[in-house]
């Protein structure tokens, strides 16, 4: 019997309690508990042991990243080994959008630091649905360091390199540039990409949301730079003959204009100019005009400069000697119902005569002595037709069409130079012919130590017999004398042709051009000048594209150090003498 005053529990006094639970209830969530345990064993031995890989993937995939560690681009060096291009480090800005406070009076003094208006900074942080995007690529480290003291949430800074051009438009169109991603786009740094460009390293990390390392997870690769590239171009010359070159242009109204300087000893290219230019440094508005490297890529009718390969030929089949007599009297000569003629009439004309007074009269009557079979072979000896072996993109073959489709006066007007084309280039590096005794030399743009082995294509006797005949063109008498250098002797050959247009040729455009070699008696260099559409009143080869040849000629062998071989200076000529086109 219980104390007095307790209390008896009734369990029957609760229908909950008094009522009996049946077996299999309990039964049933026992085994259900046991098979939901099963299951999370099941589930955690796939994801463990089983799915491990695929997990591990899909985890990488969120937090891991593999950083690229950018290899320091190989630097351009000039033939002495002063830079041309060369990369400096330069800090990207990057932003996690959702992070920034928009409303930051800061963001507007970033927009200034940056140069872009404030609204275009903030639309590139208006979506925040993403976790990255380039604010800025490549900022000059000076206004790196006053962004980074700004301390702006959600704006972060990574490293990368930035390509500088301290020779500016003067060696534009042969070093080229790089676009942001550090590969190149035009000249060298194109045709050399990935020699420059080394091989990039990497690292593999865990990051977290904010973009912040948190551990190292694998051994970092680290880059390999890229070597360096000497090439041949000498920065002086090439200085040089841009500035004349420019000056030229300007001076003669002209629409641009090229300048190829080669070494005759070596096949080196010591200089490559064109005008209008570009600064590599600063490329905000640029247009195909400033970007076409027009020694290599425009390709036009050589005109007179064609005259010496044809005596040179003529010399070589024995059809005439430097002294042979040709009567080019009345001035004209009438060719498959076509007439062709000089500027004004000469009379008899030596061979040598012929080419320093530009006769067409006499080239054609040279000419039309030989084979078609016979000019074209000669032509293709040289270069012309053929693709410059040169990596420079662009570069174009010219044209030089099937000696069987040749029309009589066809091949009459290819022996001064119509009806076939060429390049700047094409027409300089022929003219090596002339300063190595009758042999082509291959032409280089990387820096060479040995001397070029060339390919005979006249005998030494008749290519020295057509050099004198060059250097008698720039001779009182001839139709460059303004190619004339003080200290040196040189030779060379004026050419200007009307311009094509359509199917014609423009009445008042021309191209006027001077290629040319010296010391006359042991050639050092060649020199090619181009000048298009000069338009202030002048446009003949010998008064426009002859001065830019004297003064780059001068300065260039100073540099070389080559001794003069004249004492006097050149004779000043009042007449000049017109050459026939």
């Amino acid at each position: 019997m219980s104390p007095r005053g307790s209390r008896s529990i009734n369990y029957s006094a609760s229908p909950l309690l008094a009522s009996k639970t049946p077996v299999w209830r309990s039964k049933f969530i026992v085994a259900a508990l046991a098979l939901a345990f099963a299951g999370l064993g099941a589930r955690a031995a796939y994801v463990q042991v089983f799915g491990n890989d695929f997990f591990q993937r899909q985890g990488e995939v969120r937090f891991a990243r593999t950083l690229e560690l950018p290899a320091n681009r190989g630097r351009v060096l000039d033939r002495n080994g002063l830079i041309l291009a060369t990369s400096v480090v330069a800090q990207s800005l990057w932003a996690i959008p959702e992070d920034v406070d928009k409303a930051d009076p800061k963001l507007r003094t970033l927009a200034r630091l940056l140069g872009q208006p404030l609204s275009e900074l903030k639309k590139k942080l208006a979506n925040e649905d993403k976790t990255f995007v380039w604010v800025q690529r490549q900022v000059d480290e000076p206004v790196a360091k006053e962004i980074a003291a700004l301390g702006i949430k959600g704006i972060y800074q990574t490293r990368e390199y930035k390509r500088q051009y301290p020779e500016g438009e003067a060696a534009a169109h042969v070093v080229g540039f790089t676009n942001v991603e550090d590969r190149g786009q035009e000249g060298v740094e194109l045709a050399f990409n990935k020699q420059l460009s080394g091989r990039n390293g990497s690292r593999r990390v865990i990051k977290d949301r904010l973009g912040r390392v948190v551990e190292d997870v694998r051994d970092v690769v680290p880059p390999v730079d890229g070597p360096d590239l000497q090439l041949s171009i000498d920065s002086k010359v090439q200085y040089f003959a841009y500035q004349k070159l420019r000056d030229a242009v300007l001076s003669h109204k002209a629409k641009a204009g090229s300048v190829v300087v080669l070494d005759t000893q070596t096949g080196e290219v010591l200089a490559l100019a064109n005008y209008p230019s570009y600064d590599p440094n600063r490329r905000g508005k640029l247009s195909g005009e400033q970007l076409r490297n027009r020694v290599l890529t425009d390709s036009f009718e050589p005109g007179s400069t064609m005259k010496p390969f044809i005596a040179a030929l003529a010399l070589d089949k024995g059809l005439v000697r430097p002294e042979t007599q040709i009567q080019t009297a009345p001035g004209r000569i009438m060719i498959g119902g076509s007439s062709i003629g000089d500027s004004h009439p000469h009379g008899i004309l030596t061979v040598n005569e012929i080419i320093q007074k530009s006769s067409n009269v006499g080239t054609v009557k040279m000419a039309m002595q030989m084979h078609p079979r016979e000019m074209w072979e000669i032509f293709a000896q040289a270069g012309f037709g053929q693709k410059p072996q040169v990596p420079f993109p662009g570069a174009v073959s010219g044209r030089l069409r099937p000696y069987k489709t040749w029309r009589p006066i066809e091949q009459a007007t290819m022996s001064y130079g119509y009806g076939l084309s060429t390049s700047l280039f094409q027409l300089a590096q022929a003219y090596t012919i002339f300063a190595r005794d009758g042999e082509l030399i291959p032409v280089t743009l990387l820096r060479a130590e040995m001397p070029a082995t060339g390919v005979r294509v006249f005998s030494e006797k008749n290519a020295i017999a057509v050099r004198k005949m060059l250097g008698m063109a720039t001779s009182p008498g001839g139709t460059a004398t303004k190619a004339q250098t003080m200290g040196y002797s040189v030779g060379g050959k004026t050419g200007t042709a009307h311009k094509q247009e359509g199917k014609g040729y423009a009445a008042r455009k021309y191209r006027s051009f001077f290629v040319g070699l010296a010391p006359v008696e042991a050639p050092r260099i060649v020199v090619a000048v181009m000048v298009d559409e000069p338009s202030n009143g002048q446009y003949f080869g010998g008064l426009v594209a002859a001065p830019v040849f004297s003064e780059t000629v001068q300065q260039t062998l100073r540099i070389l150090g080559v001794q003069p071989d004249m004492n006097v200076m050149p004779q000043i000529v009042t007449e000049i003498v017109e050459e026939s086109f």
